[in-house]
This record gives structure tokens, sequence and C-alpha cells, in this order.
């Protein structure tokens, strides 16, 4: 992430789960660093790589708040909305809360979002096979999840691969938005209309030119980044404000890809070392088995 773009109030970060295989040590240190309510319910996933990657989404939050916000590590109370949106409890007294933040977690990574004085969603998706279905058999059943001209630009992109991933481009802008506001299960996603960017999307550049059209109307007030952190990975982020800013917009962010030495850099312990919580997440299988490969085409 750049610099400028830091002093602009924007911070995208992004970490690779998968490539994170933790000790016992870095386990139980990552443990220990995040709120109890948090560690325990991390612990109740099945599968290894579920609770690395909230693990990771925890910890990406926490730093932020105490590199950003400057909220001591053991000082930060983290809660979630009713619709599962990460905020900051305490300590506000005299710290007004300018900046808003989001996280996701799919595929290998998990990534954060943040902005000064404007709604932040972040969404990230991954280009595989759906289960043990095909992807006709799949678009089937999402039929209702987009728009007629949504599905138009999804199919003629050509092969299933290249489908696939143009379904999960939209899926991600549609996600970051319903993110960004809070709304939950209940939004109707055909409600959202996305007519992406001219631009192809590569891994070189941040694209901010695609469009949203809520109940047919164009919101002039969202703005959507769109990133490749590699070839099977999407992000989008949305960006939402009260007034007309897109004559002034700064460049956009690109993602810093952060290490667990960076993850933990500020990081102080909340609570006692528990030697049972590395022994229940060593048992876990990593991820369970997939029906079968993505095709490639």
């Amino acid at each position: 992430m750049s610099e400028a773009g830091e002093q602009m109030g924007s911070v995208r970060w992004a970490f690779r789960c998968a490539s994170w295989t933790p000790g016992r040590a870095d386990w139980l240190f990552a443990a220990r660093c995040i709120q109890p309510e948090e560690k325990d319910r991390i612990g109740k996933f099945v599968f290894a790589k579920d609770a690395k990657s909230a693990m990771a989404g925890r910890l990406l939050l926490r730093r932020f708040v105490c590199e950003r916000i400057h909220v001591p590590w053991t000082h930060i109370c983290l809660k979630r909305s009713p619709r599962g949106k990460p905020y900051l409890v305490a300590p506000l007294q005299d710290r007004p809360q300018t900046w808003n933040f989001n996280i996701s977690h799919q595929g290998d990574y998990a990534v954060l979002a943040a902005e000064k004085g404007m709604e932040v969603g972040i969404d990230i998706m991954k280009t595989s096979m759906p289960g043990s279905r095909t992807v006709p058999e799949f678009f089937r059943i999402m039929t209702r999840q987009f728009t007629p001209y949504e599905w138009r630009v999804i199919r003629s992109a050509g092969s299933e691969q290249h489908q696939l991933a143009m379904f999960y481009r939209h899926w991600a802008l549609k996600e970051s938005f319903i993110k960004a506001i809070g709304t939950g299960l209940g939004f109707n996603l055909q409600r959202l209309e996305f007519h992406l960017s001219p631009e192809p999307l590569t891994q070189a550049h941040v694209l901010c030119q695609t469009r949203m059209h809520l109940d047919e109307e164009d919101e002039e007030n969202w703005l959507f980044e769109e990133s490749l952190l590699d070839g099977d990975h999407h992000v989008a982020v949305a960006l939402g404000h009260n007034a007309n800013w897109t004559s002034s917009l700064p460049p956009p962010t690109a993602f810093t890809l952060l290490t667990f030495t960076d993850l933990i850099a500020s990081a102080s312990p909340l609570t006692d070392e528990d030697p049972a919580y590395w022994e229940s997440f060593r048992m876990k299988a990593e991820a369970p088995l997939r029906h079968r490969p993505l095709c490639q085409t």
C-alpha cells in the first residue's frame, strides 16, 4: 500500500491464510491476543482452514485499530452488529471514530479495507467449482441473485472458467455493498445491478470505474474498487458517501500483503496461554475434500 494512500485515509491489507502453517507457539500467542469470545468462536470451527481465516481476520482488525486509530491493543473492544459487521466499542472517549472498516475471508486470503469518512464494505471471492454441481446447474440455482443484464454479461464471458470468474466478480461487488450498509441476508440482490468497468481487470491495477444501479437508478454516491490478489481471488471494496465527491477522489489504494509477523507486530496478550487450544487445533483437518476440481477450458 502506498504511503500516500495511508495519509489520505485509506487502508487495504491482505493476509494469505493458505500459506500460514502456524506452530504451537504462534497459534497459542495469536489466541491470547484476541478477545475470549472470539477465541471460543474460532475454536468451534471444524476445519483448520476456517479457523486460520477467522483468526487472521481478528488480528487484522486489532492491528488496524491499534496502529491507525491509536488505541492500545489491550484496550480495544470490538463487537459485531446484529448483521455481523465489526465495530469499535471502546475506548471512544476523546477519539472520534472517523474511520470505517470491514473484513472478509474466503478462499486463500483474509482482507481488510478501512476508510476515513466513508462507509466501507469488502468482499473476496475465489473462482472455484461449486461443489459437485456443473456450472449450468449452479447458475440455475443462483438465477434470482442477478438481473437479466448481469446474467448476459456472465454468460458471455467465454469458457465455463471465465463465466465463473465473472459470476464471482459480480457476487463480490454485491456483497461488498451489502456489508457496507450492514443490511444482511434480507436484501433483494436483484435490486442491485452492476455495470462493469470497460477496462480489463488485471493484478497490476485497481479498477474504480464500475457503476452500481439501485432500483434501476445510477448511484452517484457509491464507488467500487476492484482488485485481483492473484489469478483466482477477486476483491471488491464498496465506498459510500453522502455527497458527490467523484471529481476529487484520491487514486485507489492497492492491497499490501502482510505476514504473520506483521499481524502481531503491535499485539499484546489479553489472556493466559491455553495449551488445550493448540491440541484442538492440530487435530483439525485442513479443509473438506473437494468433489472435483475446476476444469480448465
